[in-house]
């Protein structure tokens, strides 16, 4: 049967098959620590769920009206992005999604047209690339210097924009490397892009997880112009672990917003209402629950950055932010028989039945990431697991 092209030339998710491959060694029974999934392994805080329980009780549970999202769920992503960023959004500049990744889904073919230049930092999220290809664009991809952790200085940026260039990316912290750039250094790329005719699409789904005291600041807060061309976006997901309840947002200049509006009017219908509810709760009730959650994730990528880091042949990337190491890990090829980062994540799943994801999916092939979203002892398991392996 003839498929469209489009999908001949689309990747899955390179996180999602490894965590499904982990699954079913799991249901066969062989014991894999999994260091794959990008998903809080704690549960989602009790006064979340409960909001939306009683949302479904209460009969909040038709369509979104707005599709873009109810009132209240737009007044709170307003109140959150004013309390934590800094930046003042009115709920017209904003949409409810289902799923932080329908929000750059949404961003992305709202704004680039085919053949349009998309700029991507290396490494950038598996999904970024494919959803700028789905939409005809067609990704430029830069990497920034290793001695900076990869994070691009001006000089990187301006080297990859021409005339073509539509969107950049912007991540920070860092899904895969856990890199955060700092206030001054964000400043620093959004004085490249000002007055150029393009957007910004600033993901900052791990803005509230950060580590040793890193200060962030929002793309859209270096000021009038990064403000005006800046799309902002957010997500339950990491921030509440609320992965499975599909809900993101995302906030910027009102032409853009409506437009995304207008696909997603006939993408999605908008996300479930019973799940704004509870997005509600979490963006505007205590916040203490999310302390509790950086202050673990905080203990764990320690943990984790000086585990890795005492490994023969692997130098890590210390991260500051989201929940993630990146480690390079090519001082073992030759040693171990393996010429890229797939190799030897296969290797490591067969030898010692540990799952991480290879970093080419993430555009580095000397990379592989591992996830510090489950508990301590199965990373410390995985991490003896993973230093026998290696010999150390």
């Amino acid at each position: 049967m003839k498929l469209a092209k489009r999908m001949l030339e689309l990747e899955e998710s390179a996180t999602l098959a490894v965590s499904a491959r982990a699954a079913r060694m799991q249901a066969d029974g062989i014991h894999v620590i999994s260091f794959g999934a990008g998903e809080p392994d704690f549960p989602t805080p009790t006064h979340v769920a409960e909001a939306g329980i009683h949302a479904i009780r209460s009969g909040k549970t038709k369509y979104s009206k707005p599709a873009s999202g109810v009132p209240a769920a737009k007044q709170a992503v307003c109140t959150k992005f004013a309390r934590n960023n800094g930046l003042s959004y009115k709920p017209e500049q904003v949409i409810v999604t289902a799923g932080g990744k329908m929000a750059v889904f949404l961003a992305v073919h709202a704004v680039v047209d085919p053949g349009d230049e998309v700029v991507i930092p290396v490494p950038f999220w598996v999904s970024y690339p494919e959803i700028v290809k789905l939409a005809g664009g067609v990704p430029v991809y830069v990497a920034g210097s290793p001695s900076r952790d990869y994070k691009l200085s001006p000089r990187d940026l301006a080297s990859v924009l021409t005339p073509r260039t539509r969107m950049v990316v912007f991540n920070s912290p860092s899904n895969p490397s856990g890199v955060t750039y700092s206030p001054e250094e964000t400043h620093e790329l959004a004085r490249v892009v000002e007055e150029r005719d393009l957007v910004v699409l600033s993901d900052e789904i791990y803005d509230q997880l950060t580590f040793g005291g890193q200060k962030t600041l929002s793309f859209a807060a270096c000021g009038k112009a990064a403000y005006e061309q800046t799309i902002t976006l957010n997500a339950g997901s990491k921030t509440f672990s609320m992965t499975g309840w599909r809900i993101g947002y995302a906030a910027g200049p009102k032409p853009i917003i409506e437009a995304m509006q207008k696909l997603d009017s006939q993408a999605t219908s908008g996300a479930a209402t019973f799940t704004q509810a509870a997005l509600v709760a979490a963006l505007t009730a205590d916040q203490d629950c999310v302390e509790t959650m950086r202050a673990e994730f905080e203990k764990r990528a320690r943990h984790m950055w000086q585990r890795l880091s005492a490994m023969p042949g692997v130098t890590c990337p210390k991260p500051t932010g989201a929940f993630y190491c990146f480690p390079d890990v090519s001082g073992t090829f030759a040693r171990l028989g393996v010429s890229g980062s797939t190799a030897f994540s296969s290797l490591l799943l067969e030898k010692a039945r540990v799952a991480v994801v290879p970093g080419i999916a993430f555009g580095l092939d000397r990379h592989v990431r591992l996830s510090f979203a489950c508990d301590l002892a199965s990373i410390n398991e995985g991490l003896d697991r993973m230093t026998g392996f290696l010999g150390g």
